[in-house]
């Protein structure tokens, strides 16, 4: 893992009309690592991914990628959502090539089909297809242009378990194949311990616990602690 920092956010804040969600947030993740952020229902992960996505501007404070303010849109993160957002009166081919006639972008896109385990689906329909599959194509659909940046917020939430499981393993292993920088948001604090290198719990609209992930290691028991010690500090008062 490189050890050059991609994303440093300095005291940023993030208020809606009187309400603050967001404060002093400080964090620096460095480039191929793979975080996640944890926390309750409405405790500011979402919107922490979203500026750092530059789609909502910072209250105050300072949010940087590669040494440069993040203003406007983040062009080089893409982000995969919960819902998957594909558009139904287009084939799976077309939701990632947007119909180009350019045929580097229809090999890029059937390339990323081939990663995403569905080669054989360039031709079906967003109904035809499964939760789990619209998922893929979501997954596939992000990495079309090549992100310095991949933003997951809580992609897996909506899945069965056992698809869910799968649908994780194969994030991790593309993550590492295109040696991307990940931040995944999730409530399930055993997936964040199972994907990521580093897990930052965000309480109180601010992180206020870091630890290490268990990405790339096998050990249950120790993993299960990690979960553990995350959960306690998010419920604790």
């Amino acid at each position: 893992m490189a050890t050059d920092d991609l994303i440093q956010l300095t005291d940023v804040t993030k208020s809606y009309h009187q309400h603050t969600v967001l404060h002093d947030v400080n964090l620096t993740i460095k480039t191929g690592e793979f975080v996640a952020f944890v926390g309750e229902s409405g405790g500011g992960k979402s919107t922490l991914l979203r500026l750092i996505a530059g789609l909502e501007p910072a209250t105050t404070g300072q949010l940087m990628m590669d040494g440069r303010s993040i203003n406007g849109l983040n062009t080089v993160a893409r982000v995969m959502f919960q819902d998957d957002r594909l558009l139904p009166w287009m084939t799976v081919l077309e939701n990632l090539s947007f119909k180009s006639r350019d045929m580097n972008e229809k090999v890029r896109a059937q390339e990323l089909l081939d990663l995403v385990q569905l080669h054989d689906f360039a031709n079906y329909y967003p109904n035809q297809l499964s939760g789990g599959q619209k998922q893929r194509v979501a997954l596939a659909r992000a990495l079309m242009a090549s992100p310095k940046l991949l933003l997951l917020d809580e992609p897996l939430g909506a899945l069965d378990a056992l698809t869910r499981s799968r649908m994780q393993e194969l994030i991790a292993d593309i993550v590492d194949q295109e040696n991307l920088t990940t931040i995944l948001i999730t409530h399930d604090v055993r997936e964040a311990a199972k994907m990521a290198d580093r897990i930052v719990a965000i309480k109180h609209g601010t992180t206020g616990l870091t630890v290490p992930g268990h990405r790339h290691q096998t050990d249950e028991m120790a993993m299960i602690a990690v979960a553990n010690e995350v959960q306690e500090f998010i419920l604790s008062d």
